[in-house]
């Protein structure tokens, strides 16, 4: 159910985003869409309706807070929204979608960056020329890697780990952005 229900809220939010920003560029219908497809929206959504309190796990798993786990949530929604769908159609969902995603659309009023391109556009307003960024380390199997990644702009510095490089730089470039305060 958590796979058909993924492919159907990206169906429909891009479809809902193709609606409310008619003249946006793909990247930046894109860089939306991801945002409102992400695991700490649909936990926060899945929150708000109760879907974590309508959960059954077994008592041990309850006592741990599984029920309020954002991995949990947002996989639970997912399947909500396949079962759905298969139940009620695409109309069912539509509707659904619509009122339970409609704050989150609603604050999103230019399209999100991610912290790569806010920390170049913030260095580059200040003419304090560009990020270097550099991997420090690859560690893990193959199936499993984790890279370490500094950024630096004149002496400040973030570092990022992450599973991916490109996940790494995020982290360090967003970890910049706090050490430099913007």
């Amino acid at each position: 159910m958590e796979f058909v229900g993924d492919r159907v809220l990206g169906l429909l939010i891009a479809e809902w985003l193709a609606e409310r920003f008619p003249h946006e560029q793909e990247g930046d219908l894109g860089r939306r869409l991801a945002v409102l497809v992400s695991q700490p929206v649909l936990a926060d959504v899945a929150e708000r309706i109760g879907l974590g309190e309508a959960l059954s796990v077994a008592p041990g798993e309850a006592k741990a807070g599984v029920r309020r786990r954002a991995t949990v949530l947002a996989d639970a929604l997912e399947a909500a929204l396949g079962a759905l769908f298969l139940d009620g159609g695409l109309e069912l969902a539509r509707g659904f979608v619509r009122r339970a995603w409609d704050d989150v659309m609603v604050r999103q009023t230019e399209p999100p960056k991610d912290a790569k391109t806010k920390l170049q556009e913030w260095v580059q307003a200040r003419d304090l020329g560009l990020p270097h960024y550099v991997v420090v380390s690859r560690a893990g199997p193959p199936h499993a890697p984790e890279f370490v990644v500094n950024v630096a702009v004149g002496n400040f510095a973030g570092s990022g780990k992450a599973g991916s490089k490109r996940a790494a730089e995020q982290i360090a470039a967003r970890e910049l952005l706090r050490v430099l305060g913007a």
